[in-house]
């Protein structure tokens, strides 16, 4: 099973169980995002990444310097445990921890959560990888991901979908990252990368294993 089955299974399901009103608002203000072009904004193949430091899950700081050192990095930027995509996500790339090792490379994801939240996606999930919280998506902004939620999708998420950006983000800007997956060598440069407005699309963890070699 691939995460592209995965999220094409979920789409499906999501047809028959959301309100058509949710469906409509989702398509509607993801399709505006995207077209404003930001996706073509961020940071890309041969770019340099920016350098950071954040608190894991655990409470440790981690340092992309320090990655480097060991080989190449994989990082999985993602909204939210509120996502399903993003969990859907995760979860694959757990299942392909053990390749991404072999092939000496080292896999993060980060989020704008509050740390004790960063916590709990990757208790749910059963994540061995580090799991980093980007109060503020200052890192996220770096990179050229970081947007503000539409209006008119904040007020659904918080009555009717339960999404607590505020609470669970510490902090009331309802800005989120645009979910991406990046590839970084050793020597700083992006050698990989895939970034994509419509939140609902993923880059397969088979196409990321492909470029890591």
């Amino acid at each position: 099973m691939t995460l592209t089955k995965d999220i094409a299974d979920f789409e499906e399901e999501k047809q028959r169980t959301h309100d058509r009103d949710v469906l409509d608002m989702i398509d509607v203000t993801t399709g505006d995002l995207v077209a404003t072009g930001i996706a073509a904004q961020a940071l890309s193949k041969g770019d340099k990444a920016p350098t950071f430091t954040l608190p894991d899950h655990l409470g440790n700081m981690v340092r992309s310097a320090d990655l480097l050192a060991a080989g190449p990095v994989l990082i999985n930027f993602y909204r939210g445990n509120w996502c399903p995509y993003c969990n859907l996500e995760l979860r694959a790339y757990q299942t392909h921890l053990d390749r991404i090792k072999k092939a000496g490379a080292t896999l993060i994801a980060i989020s704008p959560m509050l740390p004790d939240n960063s916590m709990e996606i990757a208790e749910k999930n059963d994540l061995a990888f580090p799991v980093l919280s980007d109060v503020g998506n200052k890192v996220a902004n770096d990179f050229g991901l970081v947007f503000t939620v539409d209006s008119r999708i904040q007020a659904m998420y918080l009555q009717r979908l339960g999404n607590d950006l505020p609470t669970l983000n510490g902090d009331d800007s309802f800005t989120l990252p645009l979910p991406a997956t990046y590839v970084i060598g050793q020597d700083g440069v992006i050698t990989y990368s895939y970034v994509n407005a419509d939140y609902r699309l993923r880059a397969d963890p088979e196409d990321v294993l492909a470029a890591l070699g």
